[in-house]
Protein backbone atom coordinates (compact mmCIF):
# COMPACT_ATOMS: atom_id res chain seq x y z
CA UNK A 1 0.00 0.00 0.00
CA UNK A 2 1.37 3.40 -0.98
CA UNK A 3 1.42 6.53 1.19
CA UNK A 4 -1.15 9.28 0.62
CA UNK A 5 -1.30 12.92 1.69
CA UNK A 6 -3.98 15.61 1.73
CA UNK A 7 -4.96 18.84 3.43
CA UNK A 8 -7.90 17.88 5.67
CA UNK A 9 -9.08 21.40 6.48
CA UNK A 10 -11.12 23.55 4.05
CA UNK A 11 -9.27 25.48 1.33
CA UNK A 12 -8.33 29.12 1.89
CA UNK A 13 -6.56 31.03 4.64
CA UNK A 14 -7.04 30.01 8.25
CA UNK A 15 -5.28 30.15 11.61
CA UNK A 16 -4.56 26.41 11.53
CA UNK A 17 -4.52 23.82 8.75
CA UNK A 18 -4.15 20.05 9.10
CA UNK A 19 -2.12 17.93 6.68
CA UNK A 20 -2.64 14.17 6.88
CA UNK A 21 -0.44 11.30 5.75
CA UNK A 22 -1.34 7.62 5.81
CA UNK A 23 0.70 4.65 4.70
CA UNK A 24 3.96 2.81 5.42
CA UNK A 25 6.22 5.81 4.66
CA UNK A 26 4.40 8.31 6.88
CA UNK A 27 6.94 8.31 9.72
CA UNK A 28 9.90 8.30 7.33
CA UNK A 29 8.48 11.35 5.53
CA UNK A 30 7.96 13.12 8.87
CA UNK A 31 11.64 12.50 9.71
CA UNK A 32 12.61 14.16 6.42
CA UNK A 33 10.39 17.16 7.20
CA UNK A 34 11.97 17.71 10.62
CA UNK A 35 15.45 16.65 9.35
CA UNK A 36 15.96 14.17 12.18
CA UNK A 37 16.77 10.67 10.96
CA UNK A 38 16.34 9.17 14.43
CA UNK A 39 13.16 11.05 15.33
CA UNK A 40 10.95 8.56 17.22
CA UNK A 41 7.82 10.36 18.39
CA UNK A 42 5.68 8.73 21.04
CA UNK A 43 2.45 7.54 19.36
CA UNK A 44 -0.65 9.67 19.96
CA UNK A 45 1.41 12.45 21.57
CA UNK A 46 1.58 15.95 20.09
CA UNK A 47 5.06 17.40 19.54
CA UNK A 48 6.11 20.89 18.46
CA UNK A 49 8.68 20.66 15.64
CA UNK A 50 10.27 22.87 13.01
CA UNK A 51 9.47 21.84 9.43
CA UNK A 52 12.45 22.41 7.15
CA UNK A 53 12.93 22.39 3.41
CA UNK A 54 14.77 19.33 2.08
CA UNK A 55 18.58 19.63 2.24
CA UNK A 56 18.23 23.22 3.40
CA UNK A 57 18.06 25.08 6.70
CA UNK A 58 15.14 27.15 5.40
CA UNK A 59 12.22 27.04 7.80
CA UNK A 60 8.83 26.18 6.29
CA UNK A 61 6.89 26.53 9.53
CA UNK A 62 6.69 25.50 13.15
CA UNK A 63 3.97 22.91 13.57
CA UNK A 64 2.39 20.43 15.94
CA UNK A 65 2.98 16.88 14.68
CA UNK A 66 1.29 13.69 15.84
CA UNK A 67 2.21 10.12 14.93
CA UNK A 68 -0.42 7.36 15.04
CA UNK A 69 1.08 3.88 14.88
CA UNK A 70 -0.61 1.06 12.98
CA UNK A 71 -3.10 -0.44 13.73
CA UNK A 72 -4.14 2.17 16.32
CA UNK A 73 -5.06 4.91 13.88
CA UNK A 74 -8.08 6.11 11.92
CA UNK A 75 -7.04 4.22 8.78
CA UNK A 76 -5.43 1.26 10.56
CA UNK A 77 -2.10 2.25 8.93
CA UNK A 78 0.77 4.41 10.16
CA UNK A 79 -0.53 7.99 10.10
CA UNK A 80 0.90 11.46 10.67
CA UNK A 81 -1.06 14.65 11.22
CA UNK A 82 0.65 18.03 10.89
CA UNK A 83 -1.10 21.10 12.33
CA UNK A 84 0.56 24.16 10.83
CA UNK A 85 -0.40 27.74 10.02
CA UNK A 86 -3.16 27.87 7.42
CA UNK A 87 -1.34 29.85 4.75
CA UNK A 88 -1.93 28.48 1.23
CA UNK A 89 1.75 29.24 0.48
CA UNK A 90 2.97 27.11 3.40
CA UNK A 91 0.54 24.30 2.57
CA UNK A 92 1.59 24.23 -1.08
CA UNK A 93 5.28 24.09 -0.15
CA UNK A 94 4.63 21.36 2.42
CA UNK A 95 2.53 19.20 0.08
CA UNK A 96 5.10 19.54 -2.73
CA UNK A 97 7.87 18.46 -0.38
CA UNK A 98 5.87 15.45 0.84
CA UNK A 99 5.07 14.40 -2.72
CA UNK A 100 8.79 14.39 -3.47
CA UNK A 101 9.11 11.68 -0.80
CA UNK A 102 7.12 9.08 -2.76
CA UNK A 103 3.72 10.06 -1.41
CA UNK A 104 0.78 10.89 -3.66
CA UNK A 105 -2.25 13.11 -3.26
CA UNK A 106 -5.23 11.28 -1.75
CA UNK A 107 -8.42 10.77 -3.70
CA UNK A 108 -11.75 11.98 -2.23
CA UNK A 109 -12.59 9.88 0.81
CA UNK A 110 -9.50 7.70 0.48
CA UNK A 111 -8.53 7.93 4.17
CA UNK A 112 -11.99 6.65 5.15
CA UNK A 113 -11.91 4.01 2.41
CA UNK A 114 -8.66 2.65 3.88
CA UNK A 115 -10.29 2.62 7.32
CA UNK A 116 -13.06 0.44 5.85
CA UNK A 117 -10.67 -1.91 4.12
CA UNK A 118 -8.62 -2.30 7.30
CA UNK A 119 -11.64 -3.15 9.43
CA UNK A 120 -11.72 0.09 11.44
CA UNK A 121 -15.35 0.69 10.44
CA UNK A 122 -17.97 -0.67 8.07
CA UNK A 123 -19.35 1.06 4.99
CA UNK A 124 -22.49 2.44 6.63
CA UNK A 125 -20.35 4.02 9.36
CA UNK A 126 -18.07 5.53 6.71
CA UNK A 127 -21.08 7.04 4.95
CA UNK A 128 -22.18 8.46 8.31
CA UNK A 129 -18.91 10.45 8.46
CA UNK A 130 -19.82 12.09 5.14
CA UNK A 131 -23.37 12.79 6.40
CA UNK A 132 -22.02 14.26 9.65
CA UNK A 133 -19.74 16.63 7.75
CA UNK A 134 -22.64 17.67 5.47
CA UNK A 135 -25.28 17.91 8.21
CA UNK A 136 -27.28 21.14 8.05
CA UNK A 137 -29.10 20.86 11.39
CA UNK A 138 -28.54 19.41 14.85
CA UNK A 139 -31.13 16.70 14.13
CA UNK A 140 -29.27 15.63 10.97
CA UNK A 141 -25.97 15.57 12.87
CA UNK A 142 -27.56 13.48 15.65
CA UNK A 143 -28.78 10.88 13.14
CA UNK A 144 -25.36 10.74 11.45
CA UNK A 145 -23.68 10.18 14.84
CA UNK A 146 -26.08 7.32 15.61
CA UNK A 147 -25.11 5.62 12.36
CA UNK A 148 -21.42 6.35 12.99
CA UNK A 149 -21.71 4.48 16.29
CA UNK A 150 -22.87 1.45 14.30
CA UNK A 151 -26.57 1.50 15.18
CA UNK A 152 -27.66 0.63 11.64
CA UNK A 153 -25.29 -2.37 11.60
CA UNK A 154 -26.61 -3.45 15.00
CA UNK A 155 -30.23 -3.06 13.83
CA UNK A 156 -29.56 -5.33 10.82
CA UNK A 157 -27.47 -7.97 12.61
CA UNK A 158 -30.32 -9.96 14.27
CA UNK A 159 -32.18 -10.16 10.95
CA UNK A 160 -29.05 -11.35 9.16
CA UNK A 161 -28.43 -14.01 11.81
CA UNK A 162 -32.01 -15.31 11.59
CA UNK A 163 -31.76 -15.35 7.81
CA UNK A 164 -28.51 -17.33 7.99
CA UNK A 165 -30.13 -19.92 10.27
CA UNK A 166 -32.94 -20.46 7.74
CA UNK A 167 -30.40 -20.74 4.91
CA UNK A 168 -28.36 -23.32 6.85
CA UNK A 169 -31.48 -25.41 7.50
CA UNK A 170 -32.48 -25.36 3.83
CA UNK A 171 -28.92 -26.03 2.63
CA UNK A 172 -28.75 -29.04 4.96
CA UNK A 173 -32.06 -30.30 3.58
CA UNK A 174 -30.73 -30.09 0.04
CA UNK A 175 -27.57 -32.00 0.96
CA UNK A 176 -28.70 -34.59 3.48
CA UNK A 177 -32.49 -34.96 3.63
CA UNK A 178 -34.21 -37.04 0.98
CA UNK A 179 -37.75 -36.40 2.23
CA UNK A 180 -39.48 -33.03 2.49
CA UNK A 181 -38.88 -30.97 5.62
CA UNK A 182 -41.48 -31.45 8.38
CA UNK A 183 -44.45 -29.07 8.16
CA UNK A 184 -43.71 -27.77 11.67
CA UNK A 185 -40.18 -26.78 10.65
CA UNK A 186 -41.41 -25.13 7.44
CA UNK A 187 -44.00 -23.18 9.46
CA UNK A 188 -41.34 -21.99 11.89
CA UNK A 189 -39.07 -20.83 9.04
CA UNK A 190 -42.00 -18.97 7.48
CA UNK A 191 -42.54 -17.13 10.78
CA UNK A 192 -38.87 -16.19 10.89
CA UNK A 193 -38.96 -14.84 7.32
CA UNK A 194 -42.13 -12.88 8.11
CA UNK A 195 -40.47 -11.38 11.18
CA UNK A 196 -37.35 -10.38 9.25
CA UNK A 197 -39.41 -8.95 6.38
CA UNK A 198 -41.48 -6.83 8.78
CA UNK A 199 -38.33 -5.53 10.47
CA UNK A 200 -36.80 -4.46 7.14
CA UNK A 201 -40.09 -2.83 6.13
CA UNK A 202 -40.18 -0.78 9.35
CA UNK A 203 -36.62 0.40 8.75
CA UNK A 204 -37.38 1.33 5.13
CA UNK A 205 -40.48 3.29 6.18
CA UNK A 206 -38.27 5.75 8.08
CA UNK A 207 -36.56 6.84 4.85
CA UNK A 208 -39.02 9.63 4.06
CA UNK A 209 -38.25 11.40 7.34
CA UNK A 210 -34.57 10.48 7.06
CA UNK A 211 -34.30 11.95 3.58
CA UNK A 212 -35.70 15.24 4.85
CA UNK A 213 -33.11 15.36 7.63
CA UNK A 214 -30.33 14.79 5.16
CA UNK A 215 -31.43 16.65 2.02
CA UNK A 216 -33.98 19.15 3.29
CA UNK A 217 -37.45 20.14 2.15
CA UNK A 218 -38.17 22.52 -0.75
CA UNK A 219 -41.16 24.75 0.05
CA UNK A 220 -42.49 27.48 -2.26
CA UNK A 221 -44.87 30.25 -1.21
CA UNK A 222 -47.36 31.26 -3.95
CA UNK A 223 -50.42 33.50 -4.23
CA UNK A 224 -51.75 36.59 -5.95
CA UNK A 225 -49.99 39.94 -5.34
CA UNK A 226 -50.26 41.68 -1.95
CA UNK A 227 -51.65 38.74 0.06
CA UNK A 228 -48.70 38.73 2.48
CA UNK A 229 -46.40 36.14 0.90
CA UNK A 230 -43.18 38.07 1.57
CA UNK A 231 -44.20 38.95 5.14
CA UNK A 232 -44.86 35.26 5.82
CA UNK A 233 -41.57 34.34 4.13
CA UNK A 234 -39.68 36.74 6.44
CA UNK A 235 -41.47 35.32 9.47
CA UNK A 236 -40.54 31.73 8.59
CA UNK A 237 -36.87 32.51 7.85
CA UNK A 238 -36.75 34.73 10.97
CA UNK A 239 -35.14 37.69 9.20
CA UNK A 240 -36.22 40.64 7.01
CA UNK A 241 -34.99 38.94 3.85
CA UNK A 242 -37.73 39.99 1.39
CA UNK A 243 -38.80 43.58 0.73
CA UNK A 244 -42.34 44.16 2.02
CA UNK A 245 -44.54 47.12 0.92
CA UNK A 246 -48.23 47.83 0.41
CA UNK A 247 -47.63 48.07 -3.33
CA UNK A 248 -48.92 45.03 -5.20
CA UNK A 249 -46.24 43.32 -7.25
CA UNK A 250 -43.28 44.40 -5.09
CA UNK A 251 -41.76 40.91 -5.44
CA UNK A 252 -40.78 40.55 -9.10
CA UNK A 253 -38.47 37.56 -8.86
CA UNK A 254 -38.15 34.36 -6.84
CA UNK A 255 -36.14 34.62 -3.62
CA UNK A 256 -34.81 31.50 -1.84
CA UNK A 257 -33.46 31.24 1.69
CA UNK A 258 -32.26 28.23 3.71
CA UNK A 259 -33.74 27.77 7.18
CA UNK A 260 -34.77 24.96 9.50
CA UNK A 261 -38.16 24.08 10.96
CA UNK A 262 -38.16 21.78 13.99
CA UNK A 263 -34.75 20.44 12.99
CA UNK A 264 -35.71 19.83 9.35
CA UNK A 265 -33.61 21.81 6.83
CA UNK A 266 -35.94 23.78 4.56
CA UNK A 267 -35.24 25.68 1.36
CA UNK A 268 -37.98 28.32 1.34
CA UNK A 269 -38.83 30.30 -1.81
CA UNK A 270 -40.85 33.52 -2.05
CA UNK A 271 -42.32 34.14 -5.49
CA UNK A 272 -43.83 36.86 -7.66
CA UNK A 273 -47.60 37.17 -7.33
CA UNK A 274 -49.91 35.40 -9.78
CA UNK A 275 -51.85 37.82 -11.97
CA UNK A 276 -52.00 38.96 -15.56
CA UNK A 277 -48.55 40.40 -16.19
CA UNK A 278 -48.37 44.16 -16.60
CA UNK A 279 -45.00 44.19 -18.36
CA UNK A 280 -42.27 41.90 -19.67
CA UNK A 281 -40.32 41.86 -16.39
CA UNK A 282 -43.38 40.82 -14.41
CA UNK A 283 -44.14 38.10 -16.99
CA UNK A 284 -40.65 36.66 -16.51
CA UNK A 285 -41.18 36.71 -12.72
CA UNK A 286 -44.48 34.83 -13.02
CA UNK A 287 -42.87 32.25 -15.30
CA UNK A 288 -40.15 31.73 -12.68
CA UNK A 289 -42.89 31.28 -10.09
CA UNK A 290 -44.27 28.39 -12.14
CA UNK A 291 -40.81 26.82 -12.34
CA UNK A 292 -40.37 27.17 -8.58
CA UNK A 293 -43.75 25.47 -8.10
CA UNK A 294 -42.67 22.56 -10.31
CA UNK A 295 -39.45 22.08 -8.32
CA UNK A 296 -41.07 22.25 -4.86
CA UNK A 297 -41.87 19.38 -2.51
CA UNK A 298 -44.69 21.48 -1.03
CA UNK A 299 -46.54 24.69 -1.89
CA UNK A 300 -47.95 27.19 0.60
CA UNK A 301 -50.87 28.91 -1.17
CA UNK A 302 -51.40 32.24 0.61
CA UNK A 303 -54.82 33.94 0.41
CA UNK A 304 -55.86 37.19 2.11
CA UNK A 305 -58.20 36.50 5.02
CA UNK A 306 -59.29 40.16 5.25
CA UNK A 307 -61.22 40.01 1.98
CA UNK A 308 -63.27 37.53 -0.03
CA UNK A 309 -61.70 35.02 -2.42
CA UNK A 310 -60.63 36.68 -5.71
CA UNK A 311 -60.55 35.21 -9.22
CA UNK A 312 -56.75 35.28 -9.05
CA UNK A 313 -56.88 33.23 -5.82
CA UNK A 314 -58.99 30.62 -7.58
CA UNK A 315 -56.49 30.53 -10.43
CA UNK A 316 -53.59 29.97 -8.03
CA UNK A 317 -55.49 27.15 -6.28
CA UNK A 318 -56.20 25.56 -9.65
CA UNK A 319 -52.48 25.65 -10.54
CA UNK A 320 -51.59 24.22 -7.12
CA UNK A 321 -53.79 21.14 -7.55
CA UNK A 322 -51.03 19.51 -9.59
CA UNK A 323 -48.79 19.59 -6.51
CA UNK A 324 -48.82 18.88 -2.78
CA UNK A 325 -50.00 22.07 -1.08
CA UNK A 326 -51.46 23.67 2.03
CA UNK A 327 -53.46 26.90 2.33
CA UNK A 328 -52.38 29.77 4.58
CA UNK A 329 -55.09 32.35 5.31
CA UNK A 330 -52.99 35.46 5.97
CA UNK A 331 -53.50 38.78 7.77
CA UNK A 332 -55.10 37.18 10.83
CA UNK A 333 -54.51 40.42 12.76
CA UNK A 334 -57.16 42.15 10.58
CA UNK A 335 -60.95 41.58 10.74
CA UNK A 336 -61.60 38.18 9.17
CA UNK A 337 -63.77 38.09 6.05
CA UNK A 338 -62.68 34.83 4.45
CA UNK A 339 -63.49 31.68 6.43
CA UNK A 340 -61.95 28.39 5.35
CA UNK A 341 -61.55 26.32 8.50
CA UNK A 342 -59.85 22.97 9.07
CA UNK A 343 -59.52 21.44 5.61
CA UNK A 344 -60.65 22.25 2.08
CA UNK A 345 -61.18 19.11 0.00
CA UNK A 346 -58.59 17.33 2.17
CA UNK A 347 -56.10 20.22 2.02
CA UNK A 348 -54.82 21.63 5.32
CA UNK A 349 -55.96 25.22 6.01
CA UNK A 350 -54.13 27.39 8.57
CA UNK A 351 -54.91 30.95 9.71
CA UNK A 352 -51.77 33.03 10.28
CA UNK A 353 -50.61 36.55 10.96
CA UNK A 354 -47.10 37.51 9.93
CA UNK A 355 -47.54 40.70 11.96
CA UNK A 356 -48.24 39.02 15.33
CA UNK A 357 -46.87 35.53 14.70
CA UNK A 358 -50.28 34.00 15.43
CA UNK A 359 -50.72 30.63 13.71
CA UNK A 360 -47.06 30.35 12.59
CA UNK A 361 -46.43 27.26 14.80
CA UNK A 362 -49.56 25.67 13.27
CA UNK A 363 -48.27 26.50 9.80
CA UNK A 364 -44.88 24.95 10.62
CA UNK A 365 -46.61 21.76 11.81
CA UNK A 366 -48.73 21.70 8.64
CA UNK A 367 -45.63 22.10 6.44
CA UNK A 368 -43.93 19.12 8.07
CA UNK A 369 -46.98 16.89 8.62
CA UNK A 370 -47.33 15.45 5.07
CA UNK A 371 -43.69 14.41 5.11
CA UNK A 372 -43.78 12.27 8.24
CA UNK A 373 -41.75 14.65 10.39
CA UNK A 374 -43.26 13.08 13.51
CA UNK A 375 -41.04 10.08 12.90
CA UNK A 376 -38.01 12.34 13.42
CA UNK A 377 -38.08 11.28 17.07
CA UNK A 378 -37.56 7.55 16.37
CA UNK A 379 -34.32 5.90 17.41
CA UNK A 380 -32.95 5.31 13.93
CA UNK A 381 -33.76 6.75 10.51
CA UNK A 382 -32.67 5.52 7.10
CA UNK A 383 -31.18 8.66 5.54
CA UNK A 384 -29.33 7.24 2.52
CA UNK A 385 -31.12 6.35 -0.73
CA UNK A 386 -28.64 3.51 -1.28
CA UNK A 387 -29.60 1.92 2.04
CA UNK A 388 -33.30 2.39 1.28
CA UNK A 389 -32.93 0.75 -2.14
CA UNK A 390 -31.03 -2.22 -0.69
CA UNK A 391 -33.57 -2.69 2.13
CA UNK A 392 -36.46 -2.56 -0.34
CA UNK A 393 -34.86 -5.08 -2.69
CA UNK A 394 -33.96 -7.41 0.20
CA UNK A 395 -37.55 -7.26 1.44
CA UNK A 396 -38.83 -8.12 -2.06
CA UNK A 397 -36.54 -11.15 -2.18
CA UNK A 398 -37.76 -12.32 1.24
CA UNK A 399 -41.40 -11.90 0.24
CA UNK A 400 -40.76 -13.94 -2.91
CA UNK A 401 -39.00 -16.62 -0.85
CA UNK A 402 -41.94 -16.76 1.57
CA UNK A 403 -44.39 -17.21 -1.32
CA UNK A 404 -42.26 -19.98 -2.81
CA UNK A 405 -42.11 -21.73 0.56
CA UNK A 406 -45.89 -21.45 0.97
CA UNK A 407 -46.33 -23.02 -2.49
CA UNK A 408 -44.02 -25.93 -1.52
CA UNK A 409 -41.44 -24.94 -4.11
CA UNK A 410 -38.04 -26.66 -4.08
CA UNK A 411 -35.45 -25.61 -1.52
CA UNK A 412 -33.13 -24.42 -4.30
CA UNK A 413 -35.70 -21.85 -5.48
CA UNK A 414 -36.24 -20.53 -1.96
CA UNK A 415 -32.50 -20.45 -1.28
CA UNK A 416 -31.79 -18.35 -4.38
CA UNK A 417 -33.93 -15.50 -3.02
CA UNK A 418 -32.63 -15.88 0.53
CA UNK A 419 -29.00 -15.74 -0.57
CA UNK A 420 -29.73 -12.66 -2.65
CA UNK A 421 -31.49 -10.95 0.29
CA UNK A 422 -28.49 -11.68 2.55
CA UNK A 423 -26.12 -10.30 -0.08
CA UNK A 424 -28.18 -7.10 -0.35
CA UNK A 425 -28.13 -6.59 3.42
CA UNK A 426 -24.38 -7.19 3.42
CA UNK A 427 -23.98 -4.46 0.80
CA UNK A 428 -25.31 -1.90 3.29
CA UNK A 429 -22.34 -2.44 5.59
CA UNK A 430 -19.89 -3.15 2.77
CA UNK A 431 -19.47 -6.90 3.26
CA UNK A 432 -20.64 -7.67 -0.28
CA UNK A 433 -20.06 -4.34 -2.04
CA UNK A 434 -18.08 -4.34 -5.30
CA UNK A 435 -15.05 -2.12 -5.90
CA UNK A 436 -16.95 -0.10 -8.53
CA UNK A 437 -19.69 0.74 -6.06
CA UNK A 438 -17.13 1.60 -3.36
CA UNK A 439 -15.36 3.98 -5.74
CA UNK A 440 -18.67 5.64 -6.61
CA UNK A 441 -19.60 6.08 -2.95
CA UNK A 442 -16.27 7.49 -1.79
CA UNK A 443 -16.10 9.89 -4.74
CA UNK A 444 -18.80 11.90 -2.90
CA UNK A 445 -16.49 12.47 0.11
CA UNK A 446 -14.31 15.53 0.57
CA UNK A 447 -10.57 15.24 -0.02
CA UNK A 448 -8.62 14.63 3.19
CA UNK A 449 -11.33 12.56 4.84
Amino acid sequence: MDTIVAVSTPPGRSAIAVVRLSGPQSLAILRVLVQEEQFAPEPNRVTLKKLLAESSPDLIDEALVTYFQSPHSFTGEDMVEISCHGSPVILRQLIDLIQCQEARLAEPGEFTLRACRNGKMNLSQAEAIRDLINAQTQAAAAQAKRQLRGELSEALQPSKQELIRVIVTLESAVEFVEDDLPAVQVKEMSKVLGRVTSHLARLAETYQAGRLLREGLRVTIVGRPNVGKSSLFNKLVRTERAIVTDIAGTTRDSLTEATSLQGIPVSLTDTAGFREAGDKIEAIGIERTRRAMADADLLIVVVDGSCSLQDEDVEVLKEAREHSFIIAISKGDLPRVLTLDGQLNGTEVVHVSAMTGEGVPDLTAAILKPFGSDSGSVDLLITDSRHYDLLTRARSNLERASRSMAQSAGEEIVLADLHNALKLLGAITGETTSEDILSEIFATFCIGK
